[in-house]
């Protein structure tokens, strides 16, 4: 192995217990240990879910807890947090919709979340795929297809918007166990977060609940909070990989290289940390609402998703190609936070922040 690299890899967990300063000594380490034995396990991370569905409550009024729960699964296992990430979200907006309810006439009824249920949020959109929602007799139906449905196939429930006429969109409760949903079999070859499968759904006279008015799901304050949450998970995959690297580091007299690497990533994943908790301050105080909001997510994500591609990149340079073809909890990691990061799309999001600054539309 070249001197370049800090020292061979232990594929002992690391969980920033160790004496010293720790890349995850924000992290709630029960939670870190939780999503660790659950590791790729769909079920176990469903189940997981079922007992989590508080956490969602704490958006907006202590947010940093709830940013702290979805950074401490990411930092144990990276397919657990992508189960539970959308299932706190959804959870999350159904808490939102019910509180706006409760404000205004109430014509909009508010969707529940039975007991143990487990929910994804489905909101993309892309050529060639239509989902509409009709009213019929009083109630509501969706019919066409729904692109990039996460889970479709494990999940009991789901949040997808829809189209209610040639302009606006409205966010429905759907019960994936309806006759009416077809889960297709379009193909998942991704490396990371494989057992993730993201597929197309075929809805027919699926009969759905409204949340909130047209509009709403785009509109409400809590919008880009989930955007945040996204980067929380993805903080907390990078904060293990640079656990891994200083541990490494500590096990022999580190070099000018092994320390560089090490002070490097303190530097990236201490500014995305600062980023998060100060979005959690912003969404508490009420002041990440509306266009402060979407900027205050745009600055968060880009950060986050910056120091984790800067933690990508450096834990390559300082582990070498050891513990990714011996170390199978290291390379799982690797590869799924490279493909969870993707989310942010790079210098697209950076010139949409731009646009937010500028007031113009890139």
């Amino acid at each position: 192995m070249s001197d370049t690299h800090v020292g061979t890899h232990s594929a002992e967990p690391q969980t920033g217990r160790s004496s010293g300063p720790s890349f995850l000594r924000w992290a709630d380490h029960d939670l870190v240990d939780v999503a660790r034995s659950a590791g790729p396990d769909i079920d176990a991370a469903v189940t997981l879910a079922r007992t989590l569905g508080p956490t969602s409550e704490t958006l907006g009024r202590s947010t940093w807890t709830y940013l702290q729960t979805l950074g401490s699964l990411g930092a144990g296992d990276l397919t657990v947090a992508r189960v539970l990430e959308p299932h706190l979200d959804a959870l999350a907006i159904l808490d939102q919709a019910a509180h706006r309810d409760r404000g205004v006439d109430g014509s909009w009824p508010s969707a529940t979340a039975p007991r143990g249920s487990t929910w994804g949020v489905y909101a993309a959109h892309a050529p060639g795929a239509h989902l509409d929602a009709h009213a019929v007799g009083g109630e509501w139906m969706l019919s066409g297809v729904k692109p990039w449905c996460s889970l479709a196939g494990r999940l009991t429930h789901a949040l997808i918007t829809a189209h209610i006429d040639r302009s606006r969109r409205q966010l429905f409760a759907v019960d994936l166990a309806h006759p009416g949903v077809r889960v297709s079999d379009d193909p998942w070859v991704s490396r990371g977060l494989a057992a993730v499968r993201s597929t197309a759904l075929e809805l027919d006279a699926v009969p759905a609940t409204p949340v909130g008015p047209p509009g709403w799901y785009l509109e409400r304050p809590g919008f880009s909070w989930g955007g945040v949450g996204v980067a929380a998970v993805w903080f907390g995959g990078a904060c293990a990989l640079a656990q891994s690297v200083l541990e490494a580091a500590r096990r022999r007299d580190p070099d000018q290289l092994a320390l560089l690497h090490v002070g490097r990533l303190d530097l990236a994943l201490q500014g995305a940390e600062l980023a998060l908790r100060a979005a959690a301050d912003l969404i508490d105080s009420g002041e990440a609402t509306g266009a402060v909001g979407e900027l205050v997510a745009a600055r968060t994500r880009a950060t986050v998703a910056g120091a984790t591609e800067l933690a990508l990149a450096q834990t390559a340079r300082a582990l070498g190609p050891g513990p990714l073809t011996s170390d199978e909890e290291h390379a799982r990691r690797v590869a799924d936070l490279t493909v969870y990061v993707r989310q942010h799309h790079g210098e697209r999001d950076v010139a949409r922040l731009g646009s937010l600054l500028v007031g113009r539309t890139p």
